[in-house]
């Protein structure tokens, strides 16, 4: 599960069998868990973050989201 980077006790992530999948991030703190779909920032899923919470990730996952495809893509080798 490689971490991609921190925010505020947010892990940003992807678990290594994700590259089959669109770019993703999962971002996981305290048990709570959601995955965010880079290309248009929708949520695939959300366990447990509240309403707030999940906006500020969306907003960071945002502001963020040219280094997460440029990350994925060096991962996974696209």
């Amino acid at each position: 599960m490689p971490t991609v980077f921190r925010w505020k006790g947010y892990r940003f992530f992807w678990y290594q069998a994700d590259g089959a999948e669109p770019p993703h991030v999962h971002v996981w703190k305290d048990g709570k868990e959601c995955k965010i779909w880079l290309r248009d920032l929708s949520v695939a899923f959300n366990h447990g973050h509240s309403q707030t919470e999940l906006r500020a990730l969306l907003d960071v996952t945002l502001a963020e989201q040219a280094r997460l495809l440029e990350v994925w893509n060096e991962h996974f080798g696209l």
